[in-house]
């Protein structure tokens, strides 16, 4: 049965009401029609199985049919802040991110980041990042849609690391912990933001920062990962240790 996420205010008790983009994609592509059931989701963990009521050019009107109980989303939410790689990687990571679980995503320019994002192209980038999360939540059934932080700085990701029960930052050459141990110290419904650097890593001035800010330097494991598998090692990791 085919998903669609839609705003809050437009999921009431009896009615959902699905515009833009999808409803091209419900009367020209699906070819539904009157009587069609299709699922909904506020993006905010409400679930319901709807029915087509009524189909404009703009918009589709649907009666809620019944709510639904989903228990898809991780126990602990997950914040990727992932220094901005080169080519097309982010959208991969967003994407194999957004099946994975993740929360949201945060990416940032860091030291050694090489990928510089024009003020004036940021909106756009920002629009078709969403898409892409938008489309994953869908296809791998997620009740939660991620967010998709504006591109900030490191020293920017720092300040907000306060807000999260934990953070790591990935080191492969730190050593002194594990991301076994640290996810062991979490908890369902805990908060976990993980620092991810580009394509080289991050300092060892930006890491000694990090851990003044109280964020855990962390190893992966014996092996070297590529900035766009790490992520996914992780989600993994707490898919995992609580699912």
């Amino acid at each position: 049965m085919q998903r669609y996420f839609i705003e809050p205010h437009q999921l009431t008790e009896c009615t959902a009401l699905i515009t833009g983009e999808d409803v091209h994609h419900i009367v020209n592509v699906m070819r539904s029609a009157i009587g069609q059931e299709l699922i909904v989701s506020d993006g905010q963990g409400r679930v319901a199985k709807v029915r087509v009521a009524q189909i404009d050019p703009k918009q589709v009107v649907c009666d809620v049919a019944e709510w639904l109980e989903q228990k898809v989303e991780l126990p602990v939410r997950v914040t990727i802040a992932q220094g901005l790689p080169k080519g097309d990687k982010l959208e991969w990571i967003l994407q194999k991110g957004t099946e994975l679980g993740a929360f949201a995503f945060f990416p940032f320019s860091s030291e050694r980041t090489v990928v510089k994002i024009d003020a004036k192209k940021e909106a756009k980038k920002l629009e078709r990042w969403s898409k892409i999360v938008k489309e994953a939540a869908e296809q791998s059934h997620r009740t939660a849609l991620p967010e998709v932080m504006a591109p900030g700085t490191f020293k920017e990701v720092l300040k907000q690391s306060a807000r999260y029960t934990k953070a790591v930052i990935a080191y492969e050459k730190h050593g002194q912990s594990n991301l076994k141990a640290e996810l062991r110290a979490l908890s369902p419904g805990d908060s976990l933001l993980v620092l991810i650097g580009p394509e080289g890593g991050f300092s060892g001035e930006e890491v000694a920062l990090a851990e003044q800010h109280g964020i855990v330097a962390v190893s992966f494991g014996p092996r070297i990962l590529r900035t766009e598998t790490a992520s996914q090692y992780v989600l993994a990791a707490v898919s995992y240790q609580f699912e």
